[in-house]
């Protein structure tokens, strides 16, 4: 047997694909939408697997037959180093999926961004943050909606949350989720000063109808308003952007960028959930007291990831020392070596949680 399919354990792949389709086969399953949805949902990612697996012994057989020809011409060796190339890429994400181990890691995410302190820098970083992660998703192939967005006065933002579906979305970007630090000559500042800026983001996984998070109508606040725009025709004029309330445990979330009010409210509702969800998981983890005790600041000392434009240029992670000069190819999106170090970090410390650090609901929501 295949050295590939041995490590990546294809045999049980294809044995549990088999399954899959029998029991989805059967025509009682059907009559269950949630049992649907959840084997629906396997089946998909075991097959993307399977795919890769396989593409991954071709290009292994492709560059052996291509080292046989490599004296044939300069060509060839164009060619060789291509697939070689396209091999190791196919190789870096079937070793990521490896360090998917915890339950929800294939789940769809839900990303959230708030600037710290420090008014105009930190909303610019925040903005600046966004762009990353939208660049990110991109390079992965997901897709993303922007759920809701708050400008800054001046420049930036003063939150986003955003909802990003792709395989292991949520595996991936838990990683992320901390305090980031930005060191820069500020461009709005006319004397050129150096600034330092924070902003915070918060990832959760999106709970779907599987999960069953119970809701009480009693316990929620929902107020309409209008919708923030930038004019033209199509400037909102109905209240129909939603803000959620959770008034047992103070959360807010709020939706303002689909087209009716009903999108808007179904939305923030998704949100919530997903909060709740990872709210019950903290509970579960005896760790609610940090959750209502410490407050965590988006200041000094809580940084997961320094980004530092000047007097040098230096991005690194604080949890796993990993570090890179090419600051703009990581702005632009490009995080795979920072979150498979902290994907590897997670395995070596299975006790530590993959959820976002405690932060004190009022700040985060403001």
């Amino acid at each position: 047997m295949k050295n590939f399919e041995v490590f990546f354990d294809l045999p049980n792949q294809k044995a549990r694909l088999e399954k899959l389709n029998q029991e989805l086969a059967q025509p009682e399953v059907w009559a269950n939408h949630q049992r649907v949805q959840h084997l629906q949902r396997e089946k998909k990612q075991l097959e993307e697997s399977i795919r890769q697996i396989q593409e991954l012994q071709e290009k292994k057989d492709e560059i052996e037959v291509l080292l046989e020809l490599g004296e044939e011409g300069e060509a060839i060796q164009t060619e060789l180093a291509q697939t070689i190339e396209n091999f190791q890429h196919l190789l870096d994400d079937l070793e990521m999926q490896t360090l998917f181990t915890q339950p929800d890691d294939a789940r769809n995410a839900i990303l959230t961004i708030h600037p710290g302190a420090g008014g105009t820098e930190s909303q610019d970083w925040a903005q600046m943050l966004l762009r990353m992660y939208l660049r990110y998703a991109e390079r992965k192939g997901f897709k993303t909606k922007i759920i809701d967005i708050l400008p800054g006065e001046e420049a930036g933002l003063k939150s986003a949350t955003v909802r990003i579906e792709g395989n292991y979305a949520y595996g991936l970007l838990s990683q992320e989720s901390g305090v980031h630090r930005l060191v820069r000559i500020s461009p709005f500042d006319a004397n050129r000063r150096r600034h330092t800026s924070f902003a915070a983001v918060f990832v959760y996984p999106e709970v779907e109808d599987d999960i069953e998070i119970e809701i009480n109508p009693e316990d929620l606040r929902i107020d309409t308003f209008r919708a923030s725009g930038h004019g033209g025709q199509h400037v909102n004029v109905t209240d129909s952007a939603v803000r959620i309330t959770h008034l047992p445990t103070g959360i807010v979330v709020q939706c303002q960028n689909e087209r009716s009010q009903h999108k808007n409210k179904a939305m923030a509702m998704k949100v919530l959930r997903a909060r709740l969800y990872e709210l019950e998981k903290k509970k579960q983890q005896e760790k609610l007291a940090k959750l209502e005790d410490a407050k965590s600041e988006i200041a000094w000392g809580n940084q997961i990831r320094s980004y530092v434009l000047h007097p040098y240029r230096l991005v690194k992670d604080l949890r796993t020392r990993v570090e890179t000069s090419d600051v703009d190819r990581v702005l632009d999106g490009d995080l795979d070596e920072f979150i498979k170090a902290s994907l590897l970090h997670r395995q070596r410390t299975p006790n530590q949680s993959s959820s976002p650090p405690p932060t004190n609901h009022n700040q985060q929501n403001q």
